[in-house]
């Protein structure tokens, strides 16, 4: 039977994981990027072996977040499946071939925590004065 109440985004997330891992995806990562973007709150990103296996990965997650009652998106980059984008709102799962994935390096550029801005709490005048 299908829940008609949406996932929070970590649930969804761990939805996804669980597909890709069912379907032997190969070094599943959960990114929590709600601090970064505006766009989503979690990246999921995963290896396929081979451009059949990248298909079947996304195919898997699709299936899974239906059988849930969650709505997909979209799902791009299927025909070449080099790099197959499944958007599921606030979740978004990326499945990738392995130069694909060390090319691009998603995980570097979405784990980066932006550093504190200074702020003086006085200026050199005021400290000389």
């Amino acid at each position: 039977m299908k829940n008609l109440k949406a996932l929070k985004s970590d649930q969804l997330a761990e939805l996804a994981v669980t597909a890709l891992g069912d379907m032997k995806g190969q070094e599943i990562r959960s990114i929590s990027v709600k601090g970064l973007t505006s766009i989503t709150d979690f990246m999921v990103i995963a290896t396929g072996s081979s451009s059949t296996h990248v298909k079947a990965l996304a195919d898997s997650v699709d299936k899974a977040a239906k059988e849930a009652g969650q709505t997909v998106k979209s799902i791009e980059g299927k025909i070449a499946a080099e790099w197959v984008l499944v958007d599921l709102g606030d979740v978004v799962v990326h499945l990738m071939i392995a130069p694909m994935r060390a090319l691009y390096n998603l995980e570097e550029l979405w784990s980066f925590k932006p550093l504190a801005e200074e702020i003086p709490t006085e200026t050199a005048a005021e400290h000389e004065a």
